[in-house]
């Protein structure tokens, strides 16, 4: 699957995460990615996020490394005239130009739709804004959080707005852009012809809201901060604390899963109670619920009633922090390696499916 894409040509004018991403995902599958970065600059500004504990003087943070694995990189400021030449010389044989540019910015520094495709004409352009093409405001992912509800609906009861720790928003925007990428492919293998896509991050994170937006549209319920809590199940995502002083949380998705749990824990009359008896009561009572079910829960050990619950199928997750989460064979089967300069590092994979002729 790695040779996928191996005849691609894709070069990467955008930085940051949701454009790079994209490139990154190519990468993986074989194509060849440039990405063009510029020198007066530092090139890609994540280089330089560097955690506290990493070395100053590396040209490449651990950030960098998570949607830069496998593309080459060449510096040019196109701003020159001499390198806008390289880079269209770079155009001429392309597949796909990955861009991010700020409203505007694509036509100033003559690397925008039109002025590539008579390079050309077969190229696809796919470009990421923030809230639009025609919209000039600065985008990063927690402005957009913000903006779309994430933020307002994320965290605890009663606390402050609370940005999730990835950039969530980025990501899905780069999913968006590879799926319309993959359409356009198979529209310039039947047309022969290239295609202009846009992709902005609000539009993303709108796409993104599921559920939330229908409980607002159509149910007339207005998300707010719930933990780890599901608006339309119970029990899902209350935190259980074992015996042996682990965190887990259930995802009680019917009836028959819920009289498994109950079966589980010792407490068959439960699922009896008129008040736990449906999806929508156990929902009215969940605080009364929850009470019963972490008394009963707090006796057993994390591996006996994990044991327990994948004999039942019943949906349980242990909360694991970064270093338990990659002690999983799961886990590790997503990792690669890398070479930068003389270390090794790993990075995590982008690809998440399995693919077989």
């Amino acid at each position: 699957m790695k040779e996928l894409f191996k005849d691609l040509k894709v070069v990467e004018l955008a930085g940051v995460l949701a454009g790079p991403s994209v490139g990154y995902f190519f990468s993986e599958l074989g194509a060849k990615v440039i990405k063009v970065e510029n020198p007066n600059l530092g090139g890609d500004v994540t280089r330089s996020w560097k955690l506290k504990n990493e070395n100053p003087k590396d040209n490449t943070s651990a950030y960098f490394w998570s949607v830069n694995a496998f593309k080459e990189f060449i510096e040019l400021d196109i701003k020159q005239d001499k390198n806008l030449k390289k880079l269209y010389e770079l155009i001429k044989d392309a597949d796909i130009v990955i861009t991010n540019y700020k409203k505007g910015d694509d036509k100033k520094l003559k690397v925008d739709y039109n002025s590539l495709k008579k390079i050309n004409p077969q190229i696809i352009y796919a470009s990421i804004n923030g809230f639009g093409v025609n919209n000039p405001r600065t985008a990063y992912d927690l402005i957009l959080q913000a903006e779309s509800g994430f933020m307002f609906m994320n965290g605890e009861p009663n606390s402050i707005p609370t940005k999730m720790p990835v950039a969530l928003i980025d990501l899905l925007a780069g999913h968006q852009l590879k799926e319309a990428i993959l359409i356009a492919l198979i529209k310039k293998y039947k047309e022969k012809m290239g295609s202009y896509i846009s992709v902005s991050l609000f539009d993303s994170a709108i796409a993104s809201l599921a559920n939330q937006a229908t409980n607002w549209l159509i149910g007339n319920h207005l998300p707010v901060a719930s933990g780890s809590l599901h608006p339309n199940i119970a029990p899902y995502g209350e935190l259980f604390t074992t015996k042996d002083k682990h965190y887990i949380t259930f995802a009680i998705g019917s009836n028959k899963q819920f009289e498994a749990l109950c079966n589980v824990i010792n407490n068959n009359s439960l699922p009896r109670d008129v008040k736990f008896s449906t999806n929508q009561n156990r929902i009215k009572n969940r605080q009364e619920l929850y009470g019963i079910l972490n008394n009963h829960i707090s006796k057993f050990n994390y591996k006996d009633i994990f044991k327990f619950c994948e004999q039942n199928g019943i949906p349980m997750g242990k909360i694991r922090n970064m270093k338990e989460v990659f002690e999983l064979p799961e886990a590790k089967e997503m990792l690669k390696q890398i070479k930068d300069g003389k270390e090794t590092k790993h990075v995590v994979s982008s690809i998440a499916f399995k693919f077989s002729s």
